[in-house]
């Protein structure tokens, strides 16, 4: 059947032909039109030419279309090119104009698809067409690039085009300063490369003043070279880390005192207080209460003299010592809540947690909030200083922001698939300016690869003999300095080259063209140079490209031979392999090992067939697809942690506009109390088991609320939530009263900020060790991404209900003279006092331990969308509100 319907697609693409033809066919008329412009745009002088961006975007604010405005925009741009725009010859430079394929090419990028033109038909002067019609918008244009030197470069070339039509030009170069970025981001169009781009974005979501944002808009990108970005350089995902803990030796030091100090558990000592036995009392006999129901562990008041005076330190609430009531607190919970060989077992020197569900050891797992290390200290282990991860993107998710995404490159149709699938991106090959000269000769197959690397030695002194200029690739710098090394000794002087020096790298690869060269690179040397063959090299046949091996992905190989037969010039390329090459070995060697066994192979002989060439690119469509399949899986897991960074980044960026905090904190404040409601009095229980007390207690500490646990007999959990959140509501009502709306609103933004930031960071170090540990999940017949997503979930909604419940008792905390009150630098300053204090007693107390949990159940799935809000309808169509119905119980 799959024959049958390749025959007839063939049929129907002879007959009505391909769809990429009729696209372009359909495009051919806007060329028309552009081309009848020229005259009337010719005629124009200088300055009226210029005032043709103010009438467009004028027409644009009217009403018009960018598509509307399209052949005027084109023509304007190409009339610009041709008067101010030089071709790089240094001898003999020629103005530019654009071709009509350029123009299609400029069509393509602006209707957000991927243009693949072959090398040397002037990728980065079609770039000027779209990047000029979309910045009309004033909403931003991005141009994306590989490296620092070639954002620099075709800022330098293109920009006076821009200029010259009134437009600001930018580019984003690595050692730039937070003020020249955001000056650069706020221009018309902005060239810079792909990951000091996506590195913006993830410190735009980490400052704390609006100033601290340099990047605007993701409006409209031009990837050049987006197969490289979006494909190669999309494995890794952009990461900025920071250390974990800078003094480890704290840790020991507390586990030490922790070890001197008196405690009780929590339900020994609630029942001596029923039994009458006074608080206070117990409170100076013990110098902490834990709970194992809770996984909890506090000080009490004699427990943070003692551990002060274990320590030497004055007060723990001042300046640097802050942190030490919670680290006091993480070394209780690892002696008398975390228990060896139950909770986690200790091998090689590792503390390896152990899965609480199914028994199996977690490798690369951690508890995160110090609590790991707490336990490393407790048993006398070593604690190594992490770094951990405090931002992070995958190139799919962050290009995926932009409003509208367009590519261009000489080879993206073998990966049209994956770009339609993962960003939505068509491709489209556009024909040559002039028709391909370039011949490609098939493969030479050679037994070993010291056979190969001889005949390549043999076929370089030939053809340099003649004078003509090669250019090399191998795959790696080892093949580059081991052919190095062969021609030294033979005598032919060379050039080799790879891509640490971008700068001389496109300088030489320029100059490979002229007769004589000689010139070695790794795949990826010289992107975006052409090479210009010199004085009658094309009498000669033109540049020769010699490829050593075959890559995994057919387009590296394609992206060697379009080094040759550019624009028209002859040229011609010949691959020579081996049946020890690594794609031979693993992917293809046995088929085309009896093949060549058949074409009677010998030592030292070659075999050059058609068939074998087939063969060889069938073993590359495998391992694309292999490799697509691997970078699918990596972005679906990365898709859960992207739901989440929206969720979060919104709120953060709602919190640093400080648009309306008092309705966000009201808001944070009901979810944080009915999350109490929902813990303390769980419809899982009957009334008369209930926590009533423990909810009292919850409210006057968190919310300094005091409602009498007997009132709260006989009233159903709906009835006790209403109240409480009300009480709670005008208590912060007059909180913020007594402050003053300003001073609240600074206070507000300020701790909302603190607590989104530090628990965001807490939650990706989570994330960072499920995603490590996840793939275990396998071998107990569970598909690790379902595992994952659902403990994602979970982890997130803790996260969440952190954030609500650490700025709820921060609020209600806070007190200041009127002098600090009067001040910005005061506020923050007690801000940031009662934040920290609040941080290093509550934190032990009220974080989940992180870790996975192996339990069957139902798959919890990733919100996408509006959150529901507690008092919304429930989108289930019952008619209730979402808190009386499917969030029942929820946090």
């Amino acid at each position: 059947m799959q024959k049958v319907a390749e025959v007839l697609g063939r049929a129907a693409t002879k007959l009505m032909g391909s769809r990429n033809q009729r696209m372009l066919d359909s495009m051919q008329p806007l060329v028309d039109r552009i081309n009848e412009l020229e005259p009337q745009m010719m005629r124009l002088s200088d300055s009226q030419l210029r005032g043709k961006t103010g009438e467009l975007r004028n027409r644009l604010a009217e009403g018009e279309s960018l598509d509307d405005l399209l052949c005027e925009a084109f023509a304007v741009m190409r009339e610009t090119c041709r008067r101010v725009i030089l071709t790089p010859s240094e001898e003999n430079p020629q103005p530019m104009r654009h071709f009509d394929v350029q123009l299609l090419g400029g069509i393509v990028l602006h209707r957000g698809m991927i243009a693949e033109m072959a090398t040397g038909e002037g990728k980065t002067l079609v770039a000027t067409l779209a990047a000029y019609l979309n910045a009309l918008e004033a909403k931003g244009v991005h141009v994306v690039t590989t490296n620092d030197y070639l954002a620099r470069r075709d800022r330098e070339w293109m920009g006076p085009a821009f200029e010259f039509l009134g437009m600001t030009v930018g580019v984003i170069q690595h050692d730039m300063s937070p003020a020249q970025r955001r000056e650069a981001y706020a221009c018309d169009v902005t060239y810079g490369r792909n990951d000091e781009l996506g590195f913006d974005y993830l410190r735009n979501n980490m400052g704390v003043r609006l100033d601290d944002q340099a990047q605007g808009r993701l409006h409209y990108a031009i990837i050049d070279e987006v197969d490289s970005i979006l494909i190669d350089e999309a494995r890794t995902p952009l990461i900025i880390t920071g250390p974990t803990e800078e003094f480890t030796e704290k840790y020991y030091l507390a586990d030490k005192a922790a070890r001197r100090l008196k405690g009780i558990d929590k339900t020994e000592f609630d029942a001596r207080v029923e039994a009458g036995e006074e608080k206070e009392a117990l409170d100076l006999e013990y110098d902490f209460v834990y709970s194992e129901k809770d996984n909890t562990a506090h000080l009490t008041d004699r427990g943070v003299q003692r551990a002060q005076e274990a320590l030497g330190v004055d007060d723990f609430f001042t300046g640097a010592n802050m942190d030490w009531p919670h680290r006091i607190m993480q070394a209780l919970r690892a002696h008398y809540l975390q228990r060896r060989d139950r909770d986690y077992v200790v091998k090689d020197r590792q503390v390896l947690i152990v899965d609480e569900f199914t028994g199996r050891l977690m490798p690369g797992r951690r508890w995160s909030d110090g609590l790991h290390q707490a336990i490393e200290a407790k048993e006398g282990l070593r604690i190594e200083r992490e770094t951990q991860t405090m931002a992070t993107i995958t190139y799919q998710n962050f290009f995926r922001l932009y409003d509208k995404l367009a590519g261009m490159t000489g080879t993206a149709v073998t990966e049209a698939a994956e770009f339609n699938k993962i960003y939505g991106l068509e491709v489209m090959v556009l024909p040559t300016n002039k028709p391909l000269r370039r011949t490609e000769h098939p493969d030479v197959v050679y037994r070993t690869e010291k056979e190969k690397f001889a005949a390549i030695e043999e076929e370089i002194a030939e053809v340099h003999e003649e004078g003509r200029p090669l250019l090399v690739g191998t795959v790696s710098i080892e093949n580059s300095e081991r052919l190095s090394h062969q021609l030294k000794r033979r005598g032919i002087q060379h050039e080799v080259l790879n891509a640490k020096h971008h700068e001389r790298e496109a300088a030489i690869i320029a100059k490979a063209g002229q007769r004589g060269n000689v010139t070695i690179a790794t795949n990826m040397a010289g992107r975006g140079v052409d090479i210009v063959l010199g004085p009658g090299v094309a009498e000669m046949g033109g540049l020769y490209v010699l490829g050593t091996e075959r890559h995994e992905a057919r387009r590296i190989d394609n992206q060697l031979r379009g080094r040759a037969g550019r624009q028209g010039d002859p040229g011609s390329s010949r691959f020579f392999l081996s049946l020890e090459d690594d794609l031979m070995r693993l992917f293809a060697s046995d088929w085309v090992s009896a093949v060549l066994r058949r074409l009677g192979m010998e030592e030292g002989v070659a075999i050059e067939n058609r068939i074998v060439s087939r063969a060889i690119e069938r073993a590359q469509k495998k391992v694309e697809e292999h490799n697509f399949e691997s970078r699918k899986r990596v972005l679906e897991y990365d898709e859960v942690m992207d739901e989440q960074r929206r969720v979060i980044y919104e709120m953060r960026q709602r919190a640093l506009e400080g648009k309306d905090l008092g309705a966000m904190v009201l808001e944070v404040l009901e979810e944080s109390v009915a999350g109490a409601v929902a813990a303390h009095l769980s419809p899982a229980n009957r009334p008369d088991e209930w926590d009533r007390v423990g909810l009292q207690d919850w409210l006057e500490r968190n919310c300094g609320v005091a409602i009498d646990a007997e009132v709260l007999e006989g009233r159903s959990a709906e009835r006790i939530e209403e109240e409480a959140v009300q009480a709670a509501v005008d208590a912060y009502r007059r909180r913020r009263k007594v402050l003053g709306e300003e001073t609240a609103e600074r206070i507000e933004q300020y701790l909302l900020l603190r607590a989104i930031d530090t628990k965001w960071k807490d939650h990706l170090y989570a994330m960072d060790s499920l995603k490590q540990g996840i793939g275990l999940r396998g071998y107990a017949q569970r598909d690790p991404l379902i595992e994952y997503k659902r403990e994602a979930f979970e982890l997130f909604e803790e996260m969440v209900a952190s954030v609500r419940d650490e700025v709820t008792g921060l609020i209600f905390k806070l007190r200041l003279e009127r002098e600090e009150a009067d001040s910005y630098q005061g506020v923050m300053r007690v801000a940031r006092e009662v934040h920290e204090e609040y941080a290093a007693m509550q934190r032990a107390q009220q974080a989940a331990v992180e870790s996975s949990k192996g339990s069957e159940g139902k798959v919890a799935t990733i919100k996408v969308g509006a959150k529901v809000g507690r008092n919304d309808p429930c989108p289930c169509g019952s008619g209730k509100k979402f808190k009386k119905c499917c969030g029942r119980g929820r946090t």
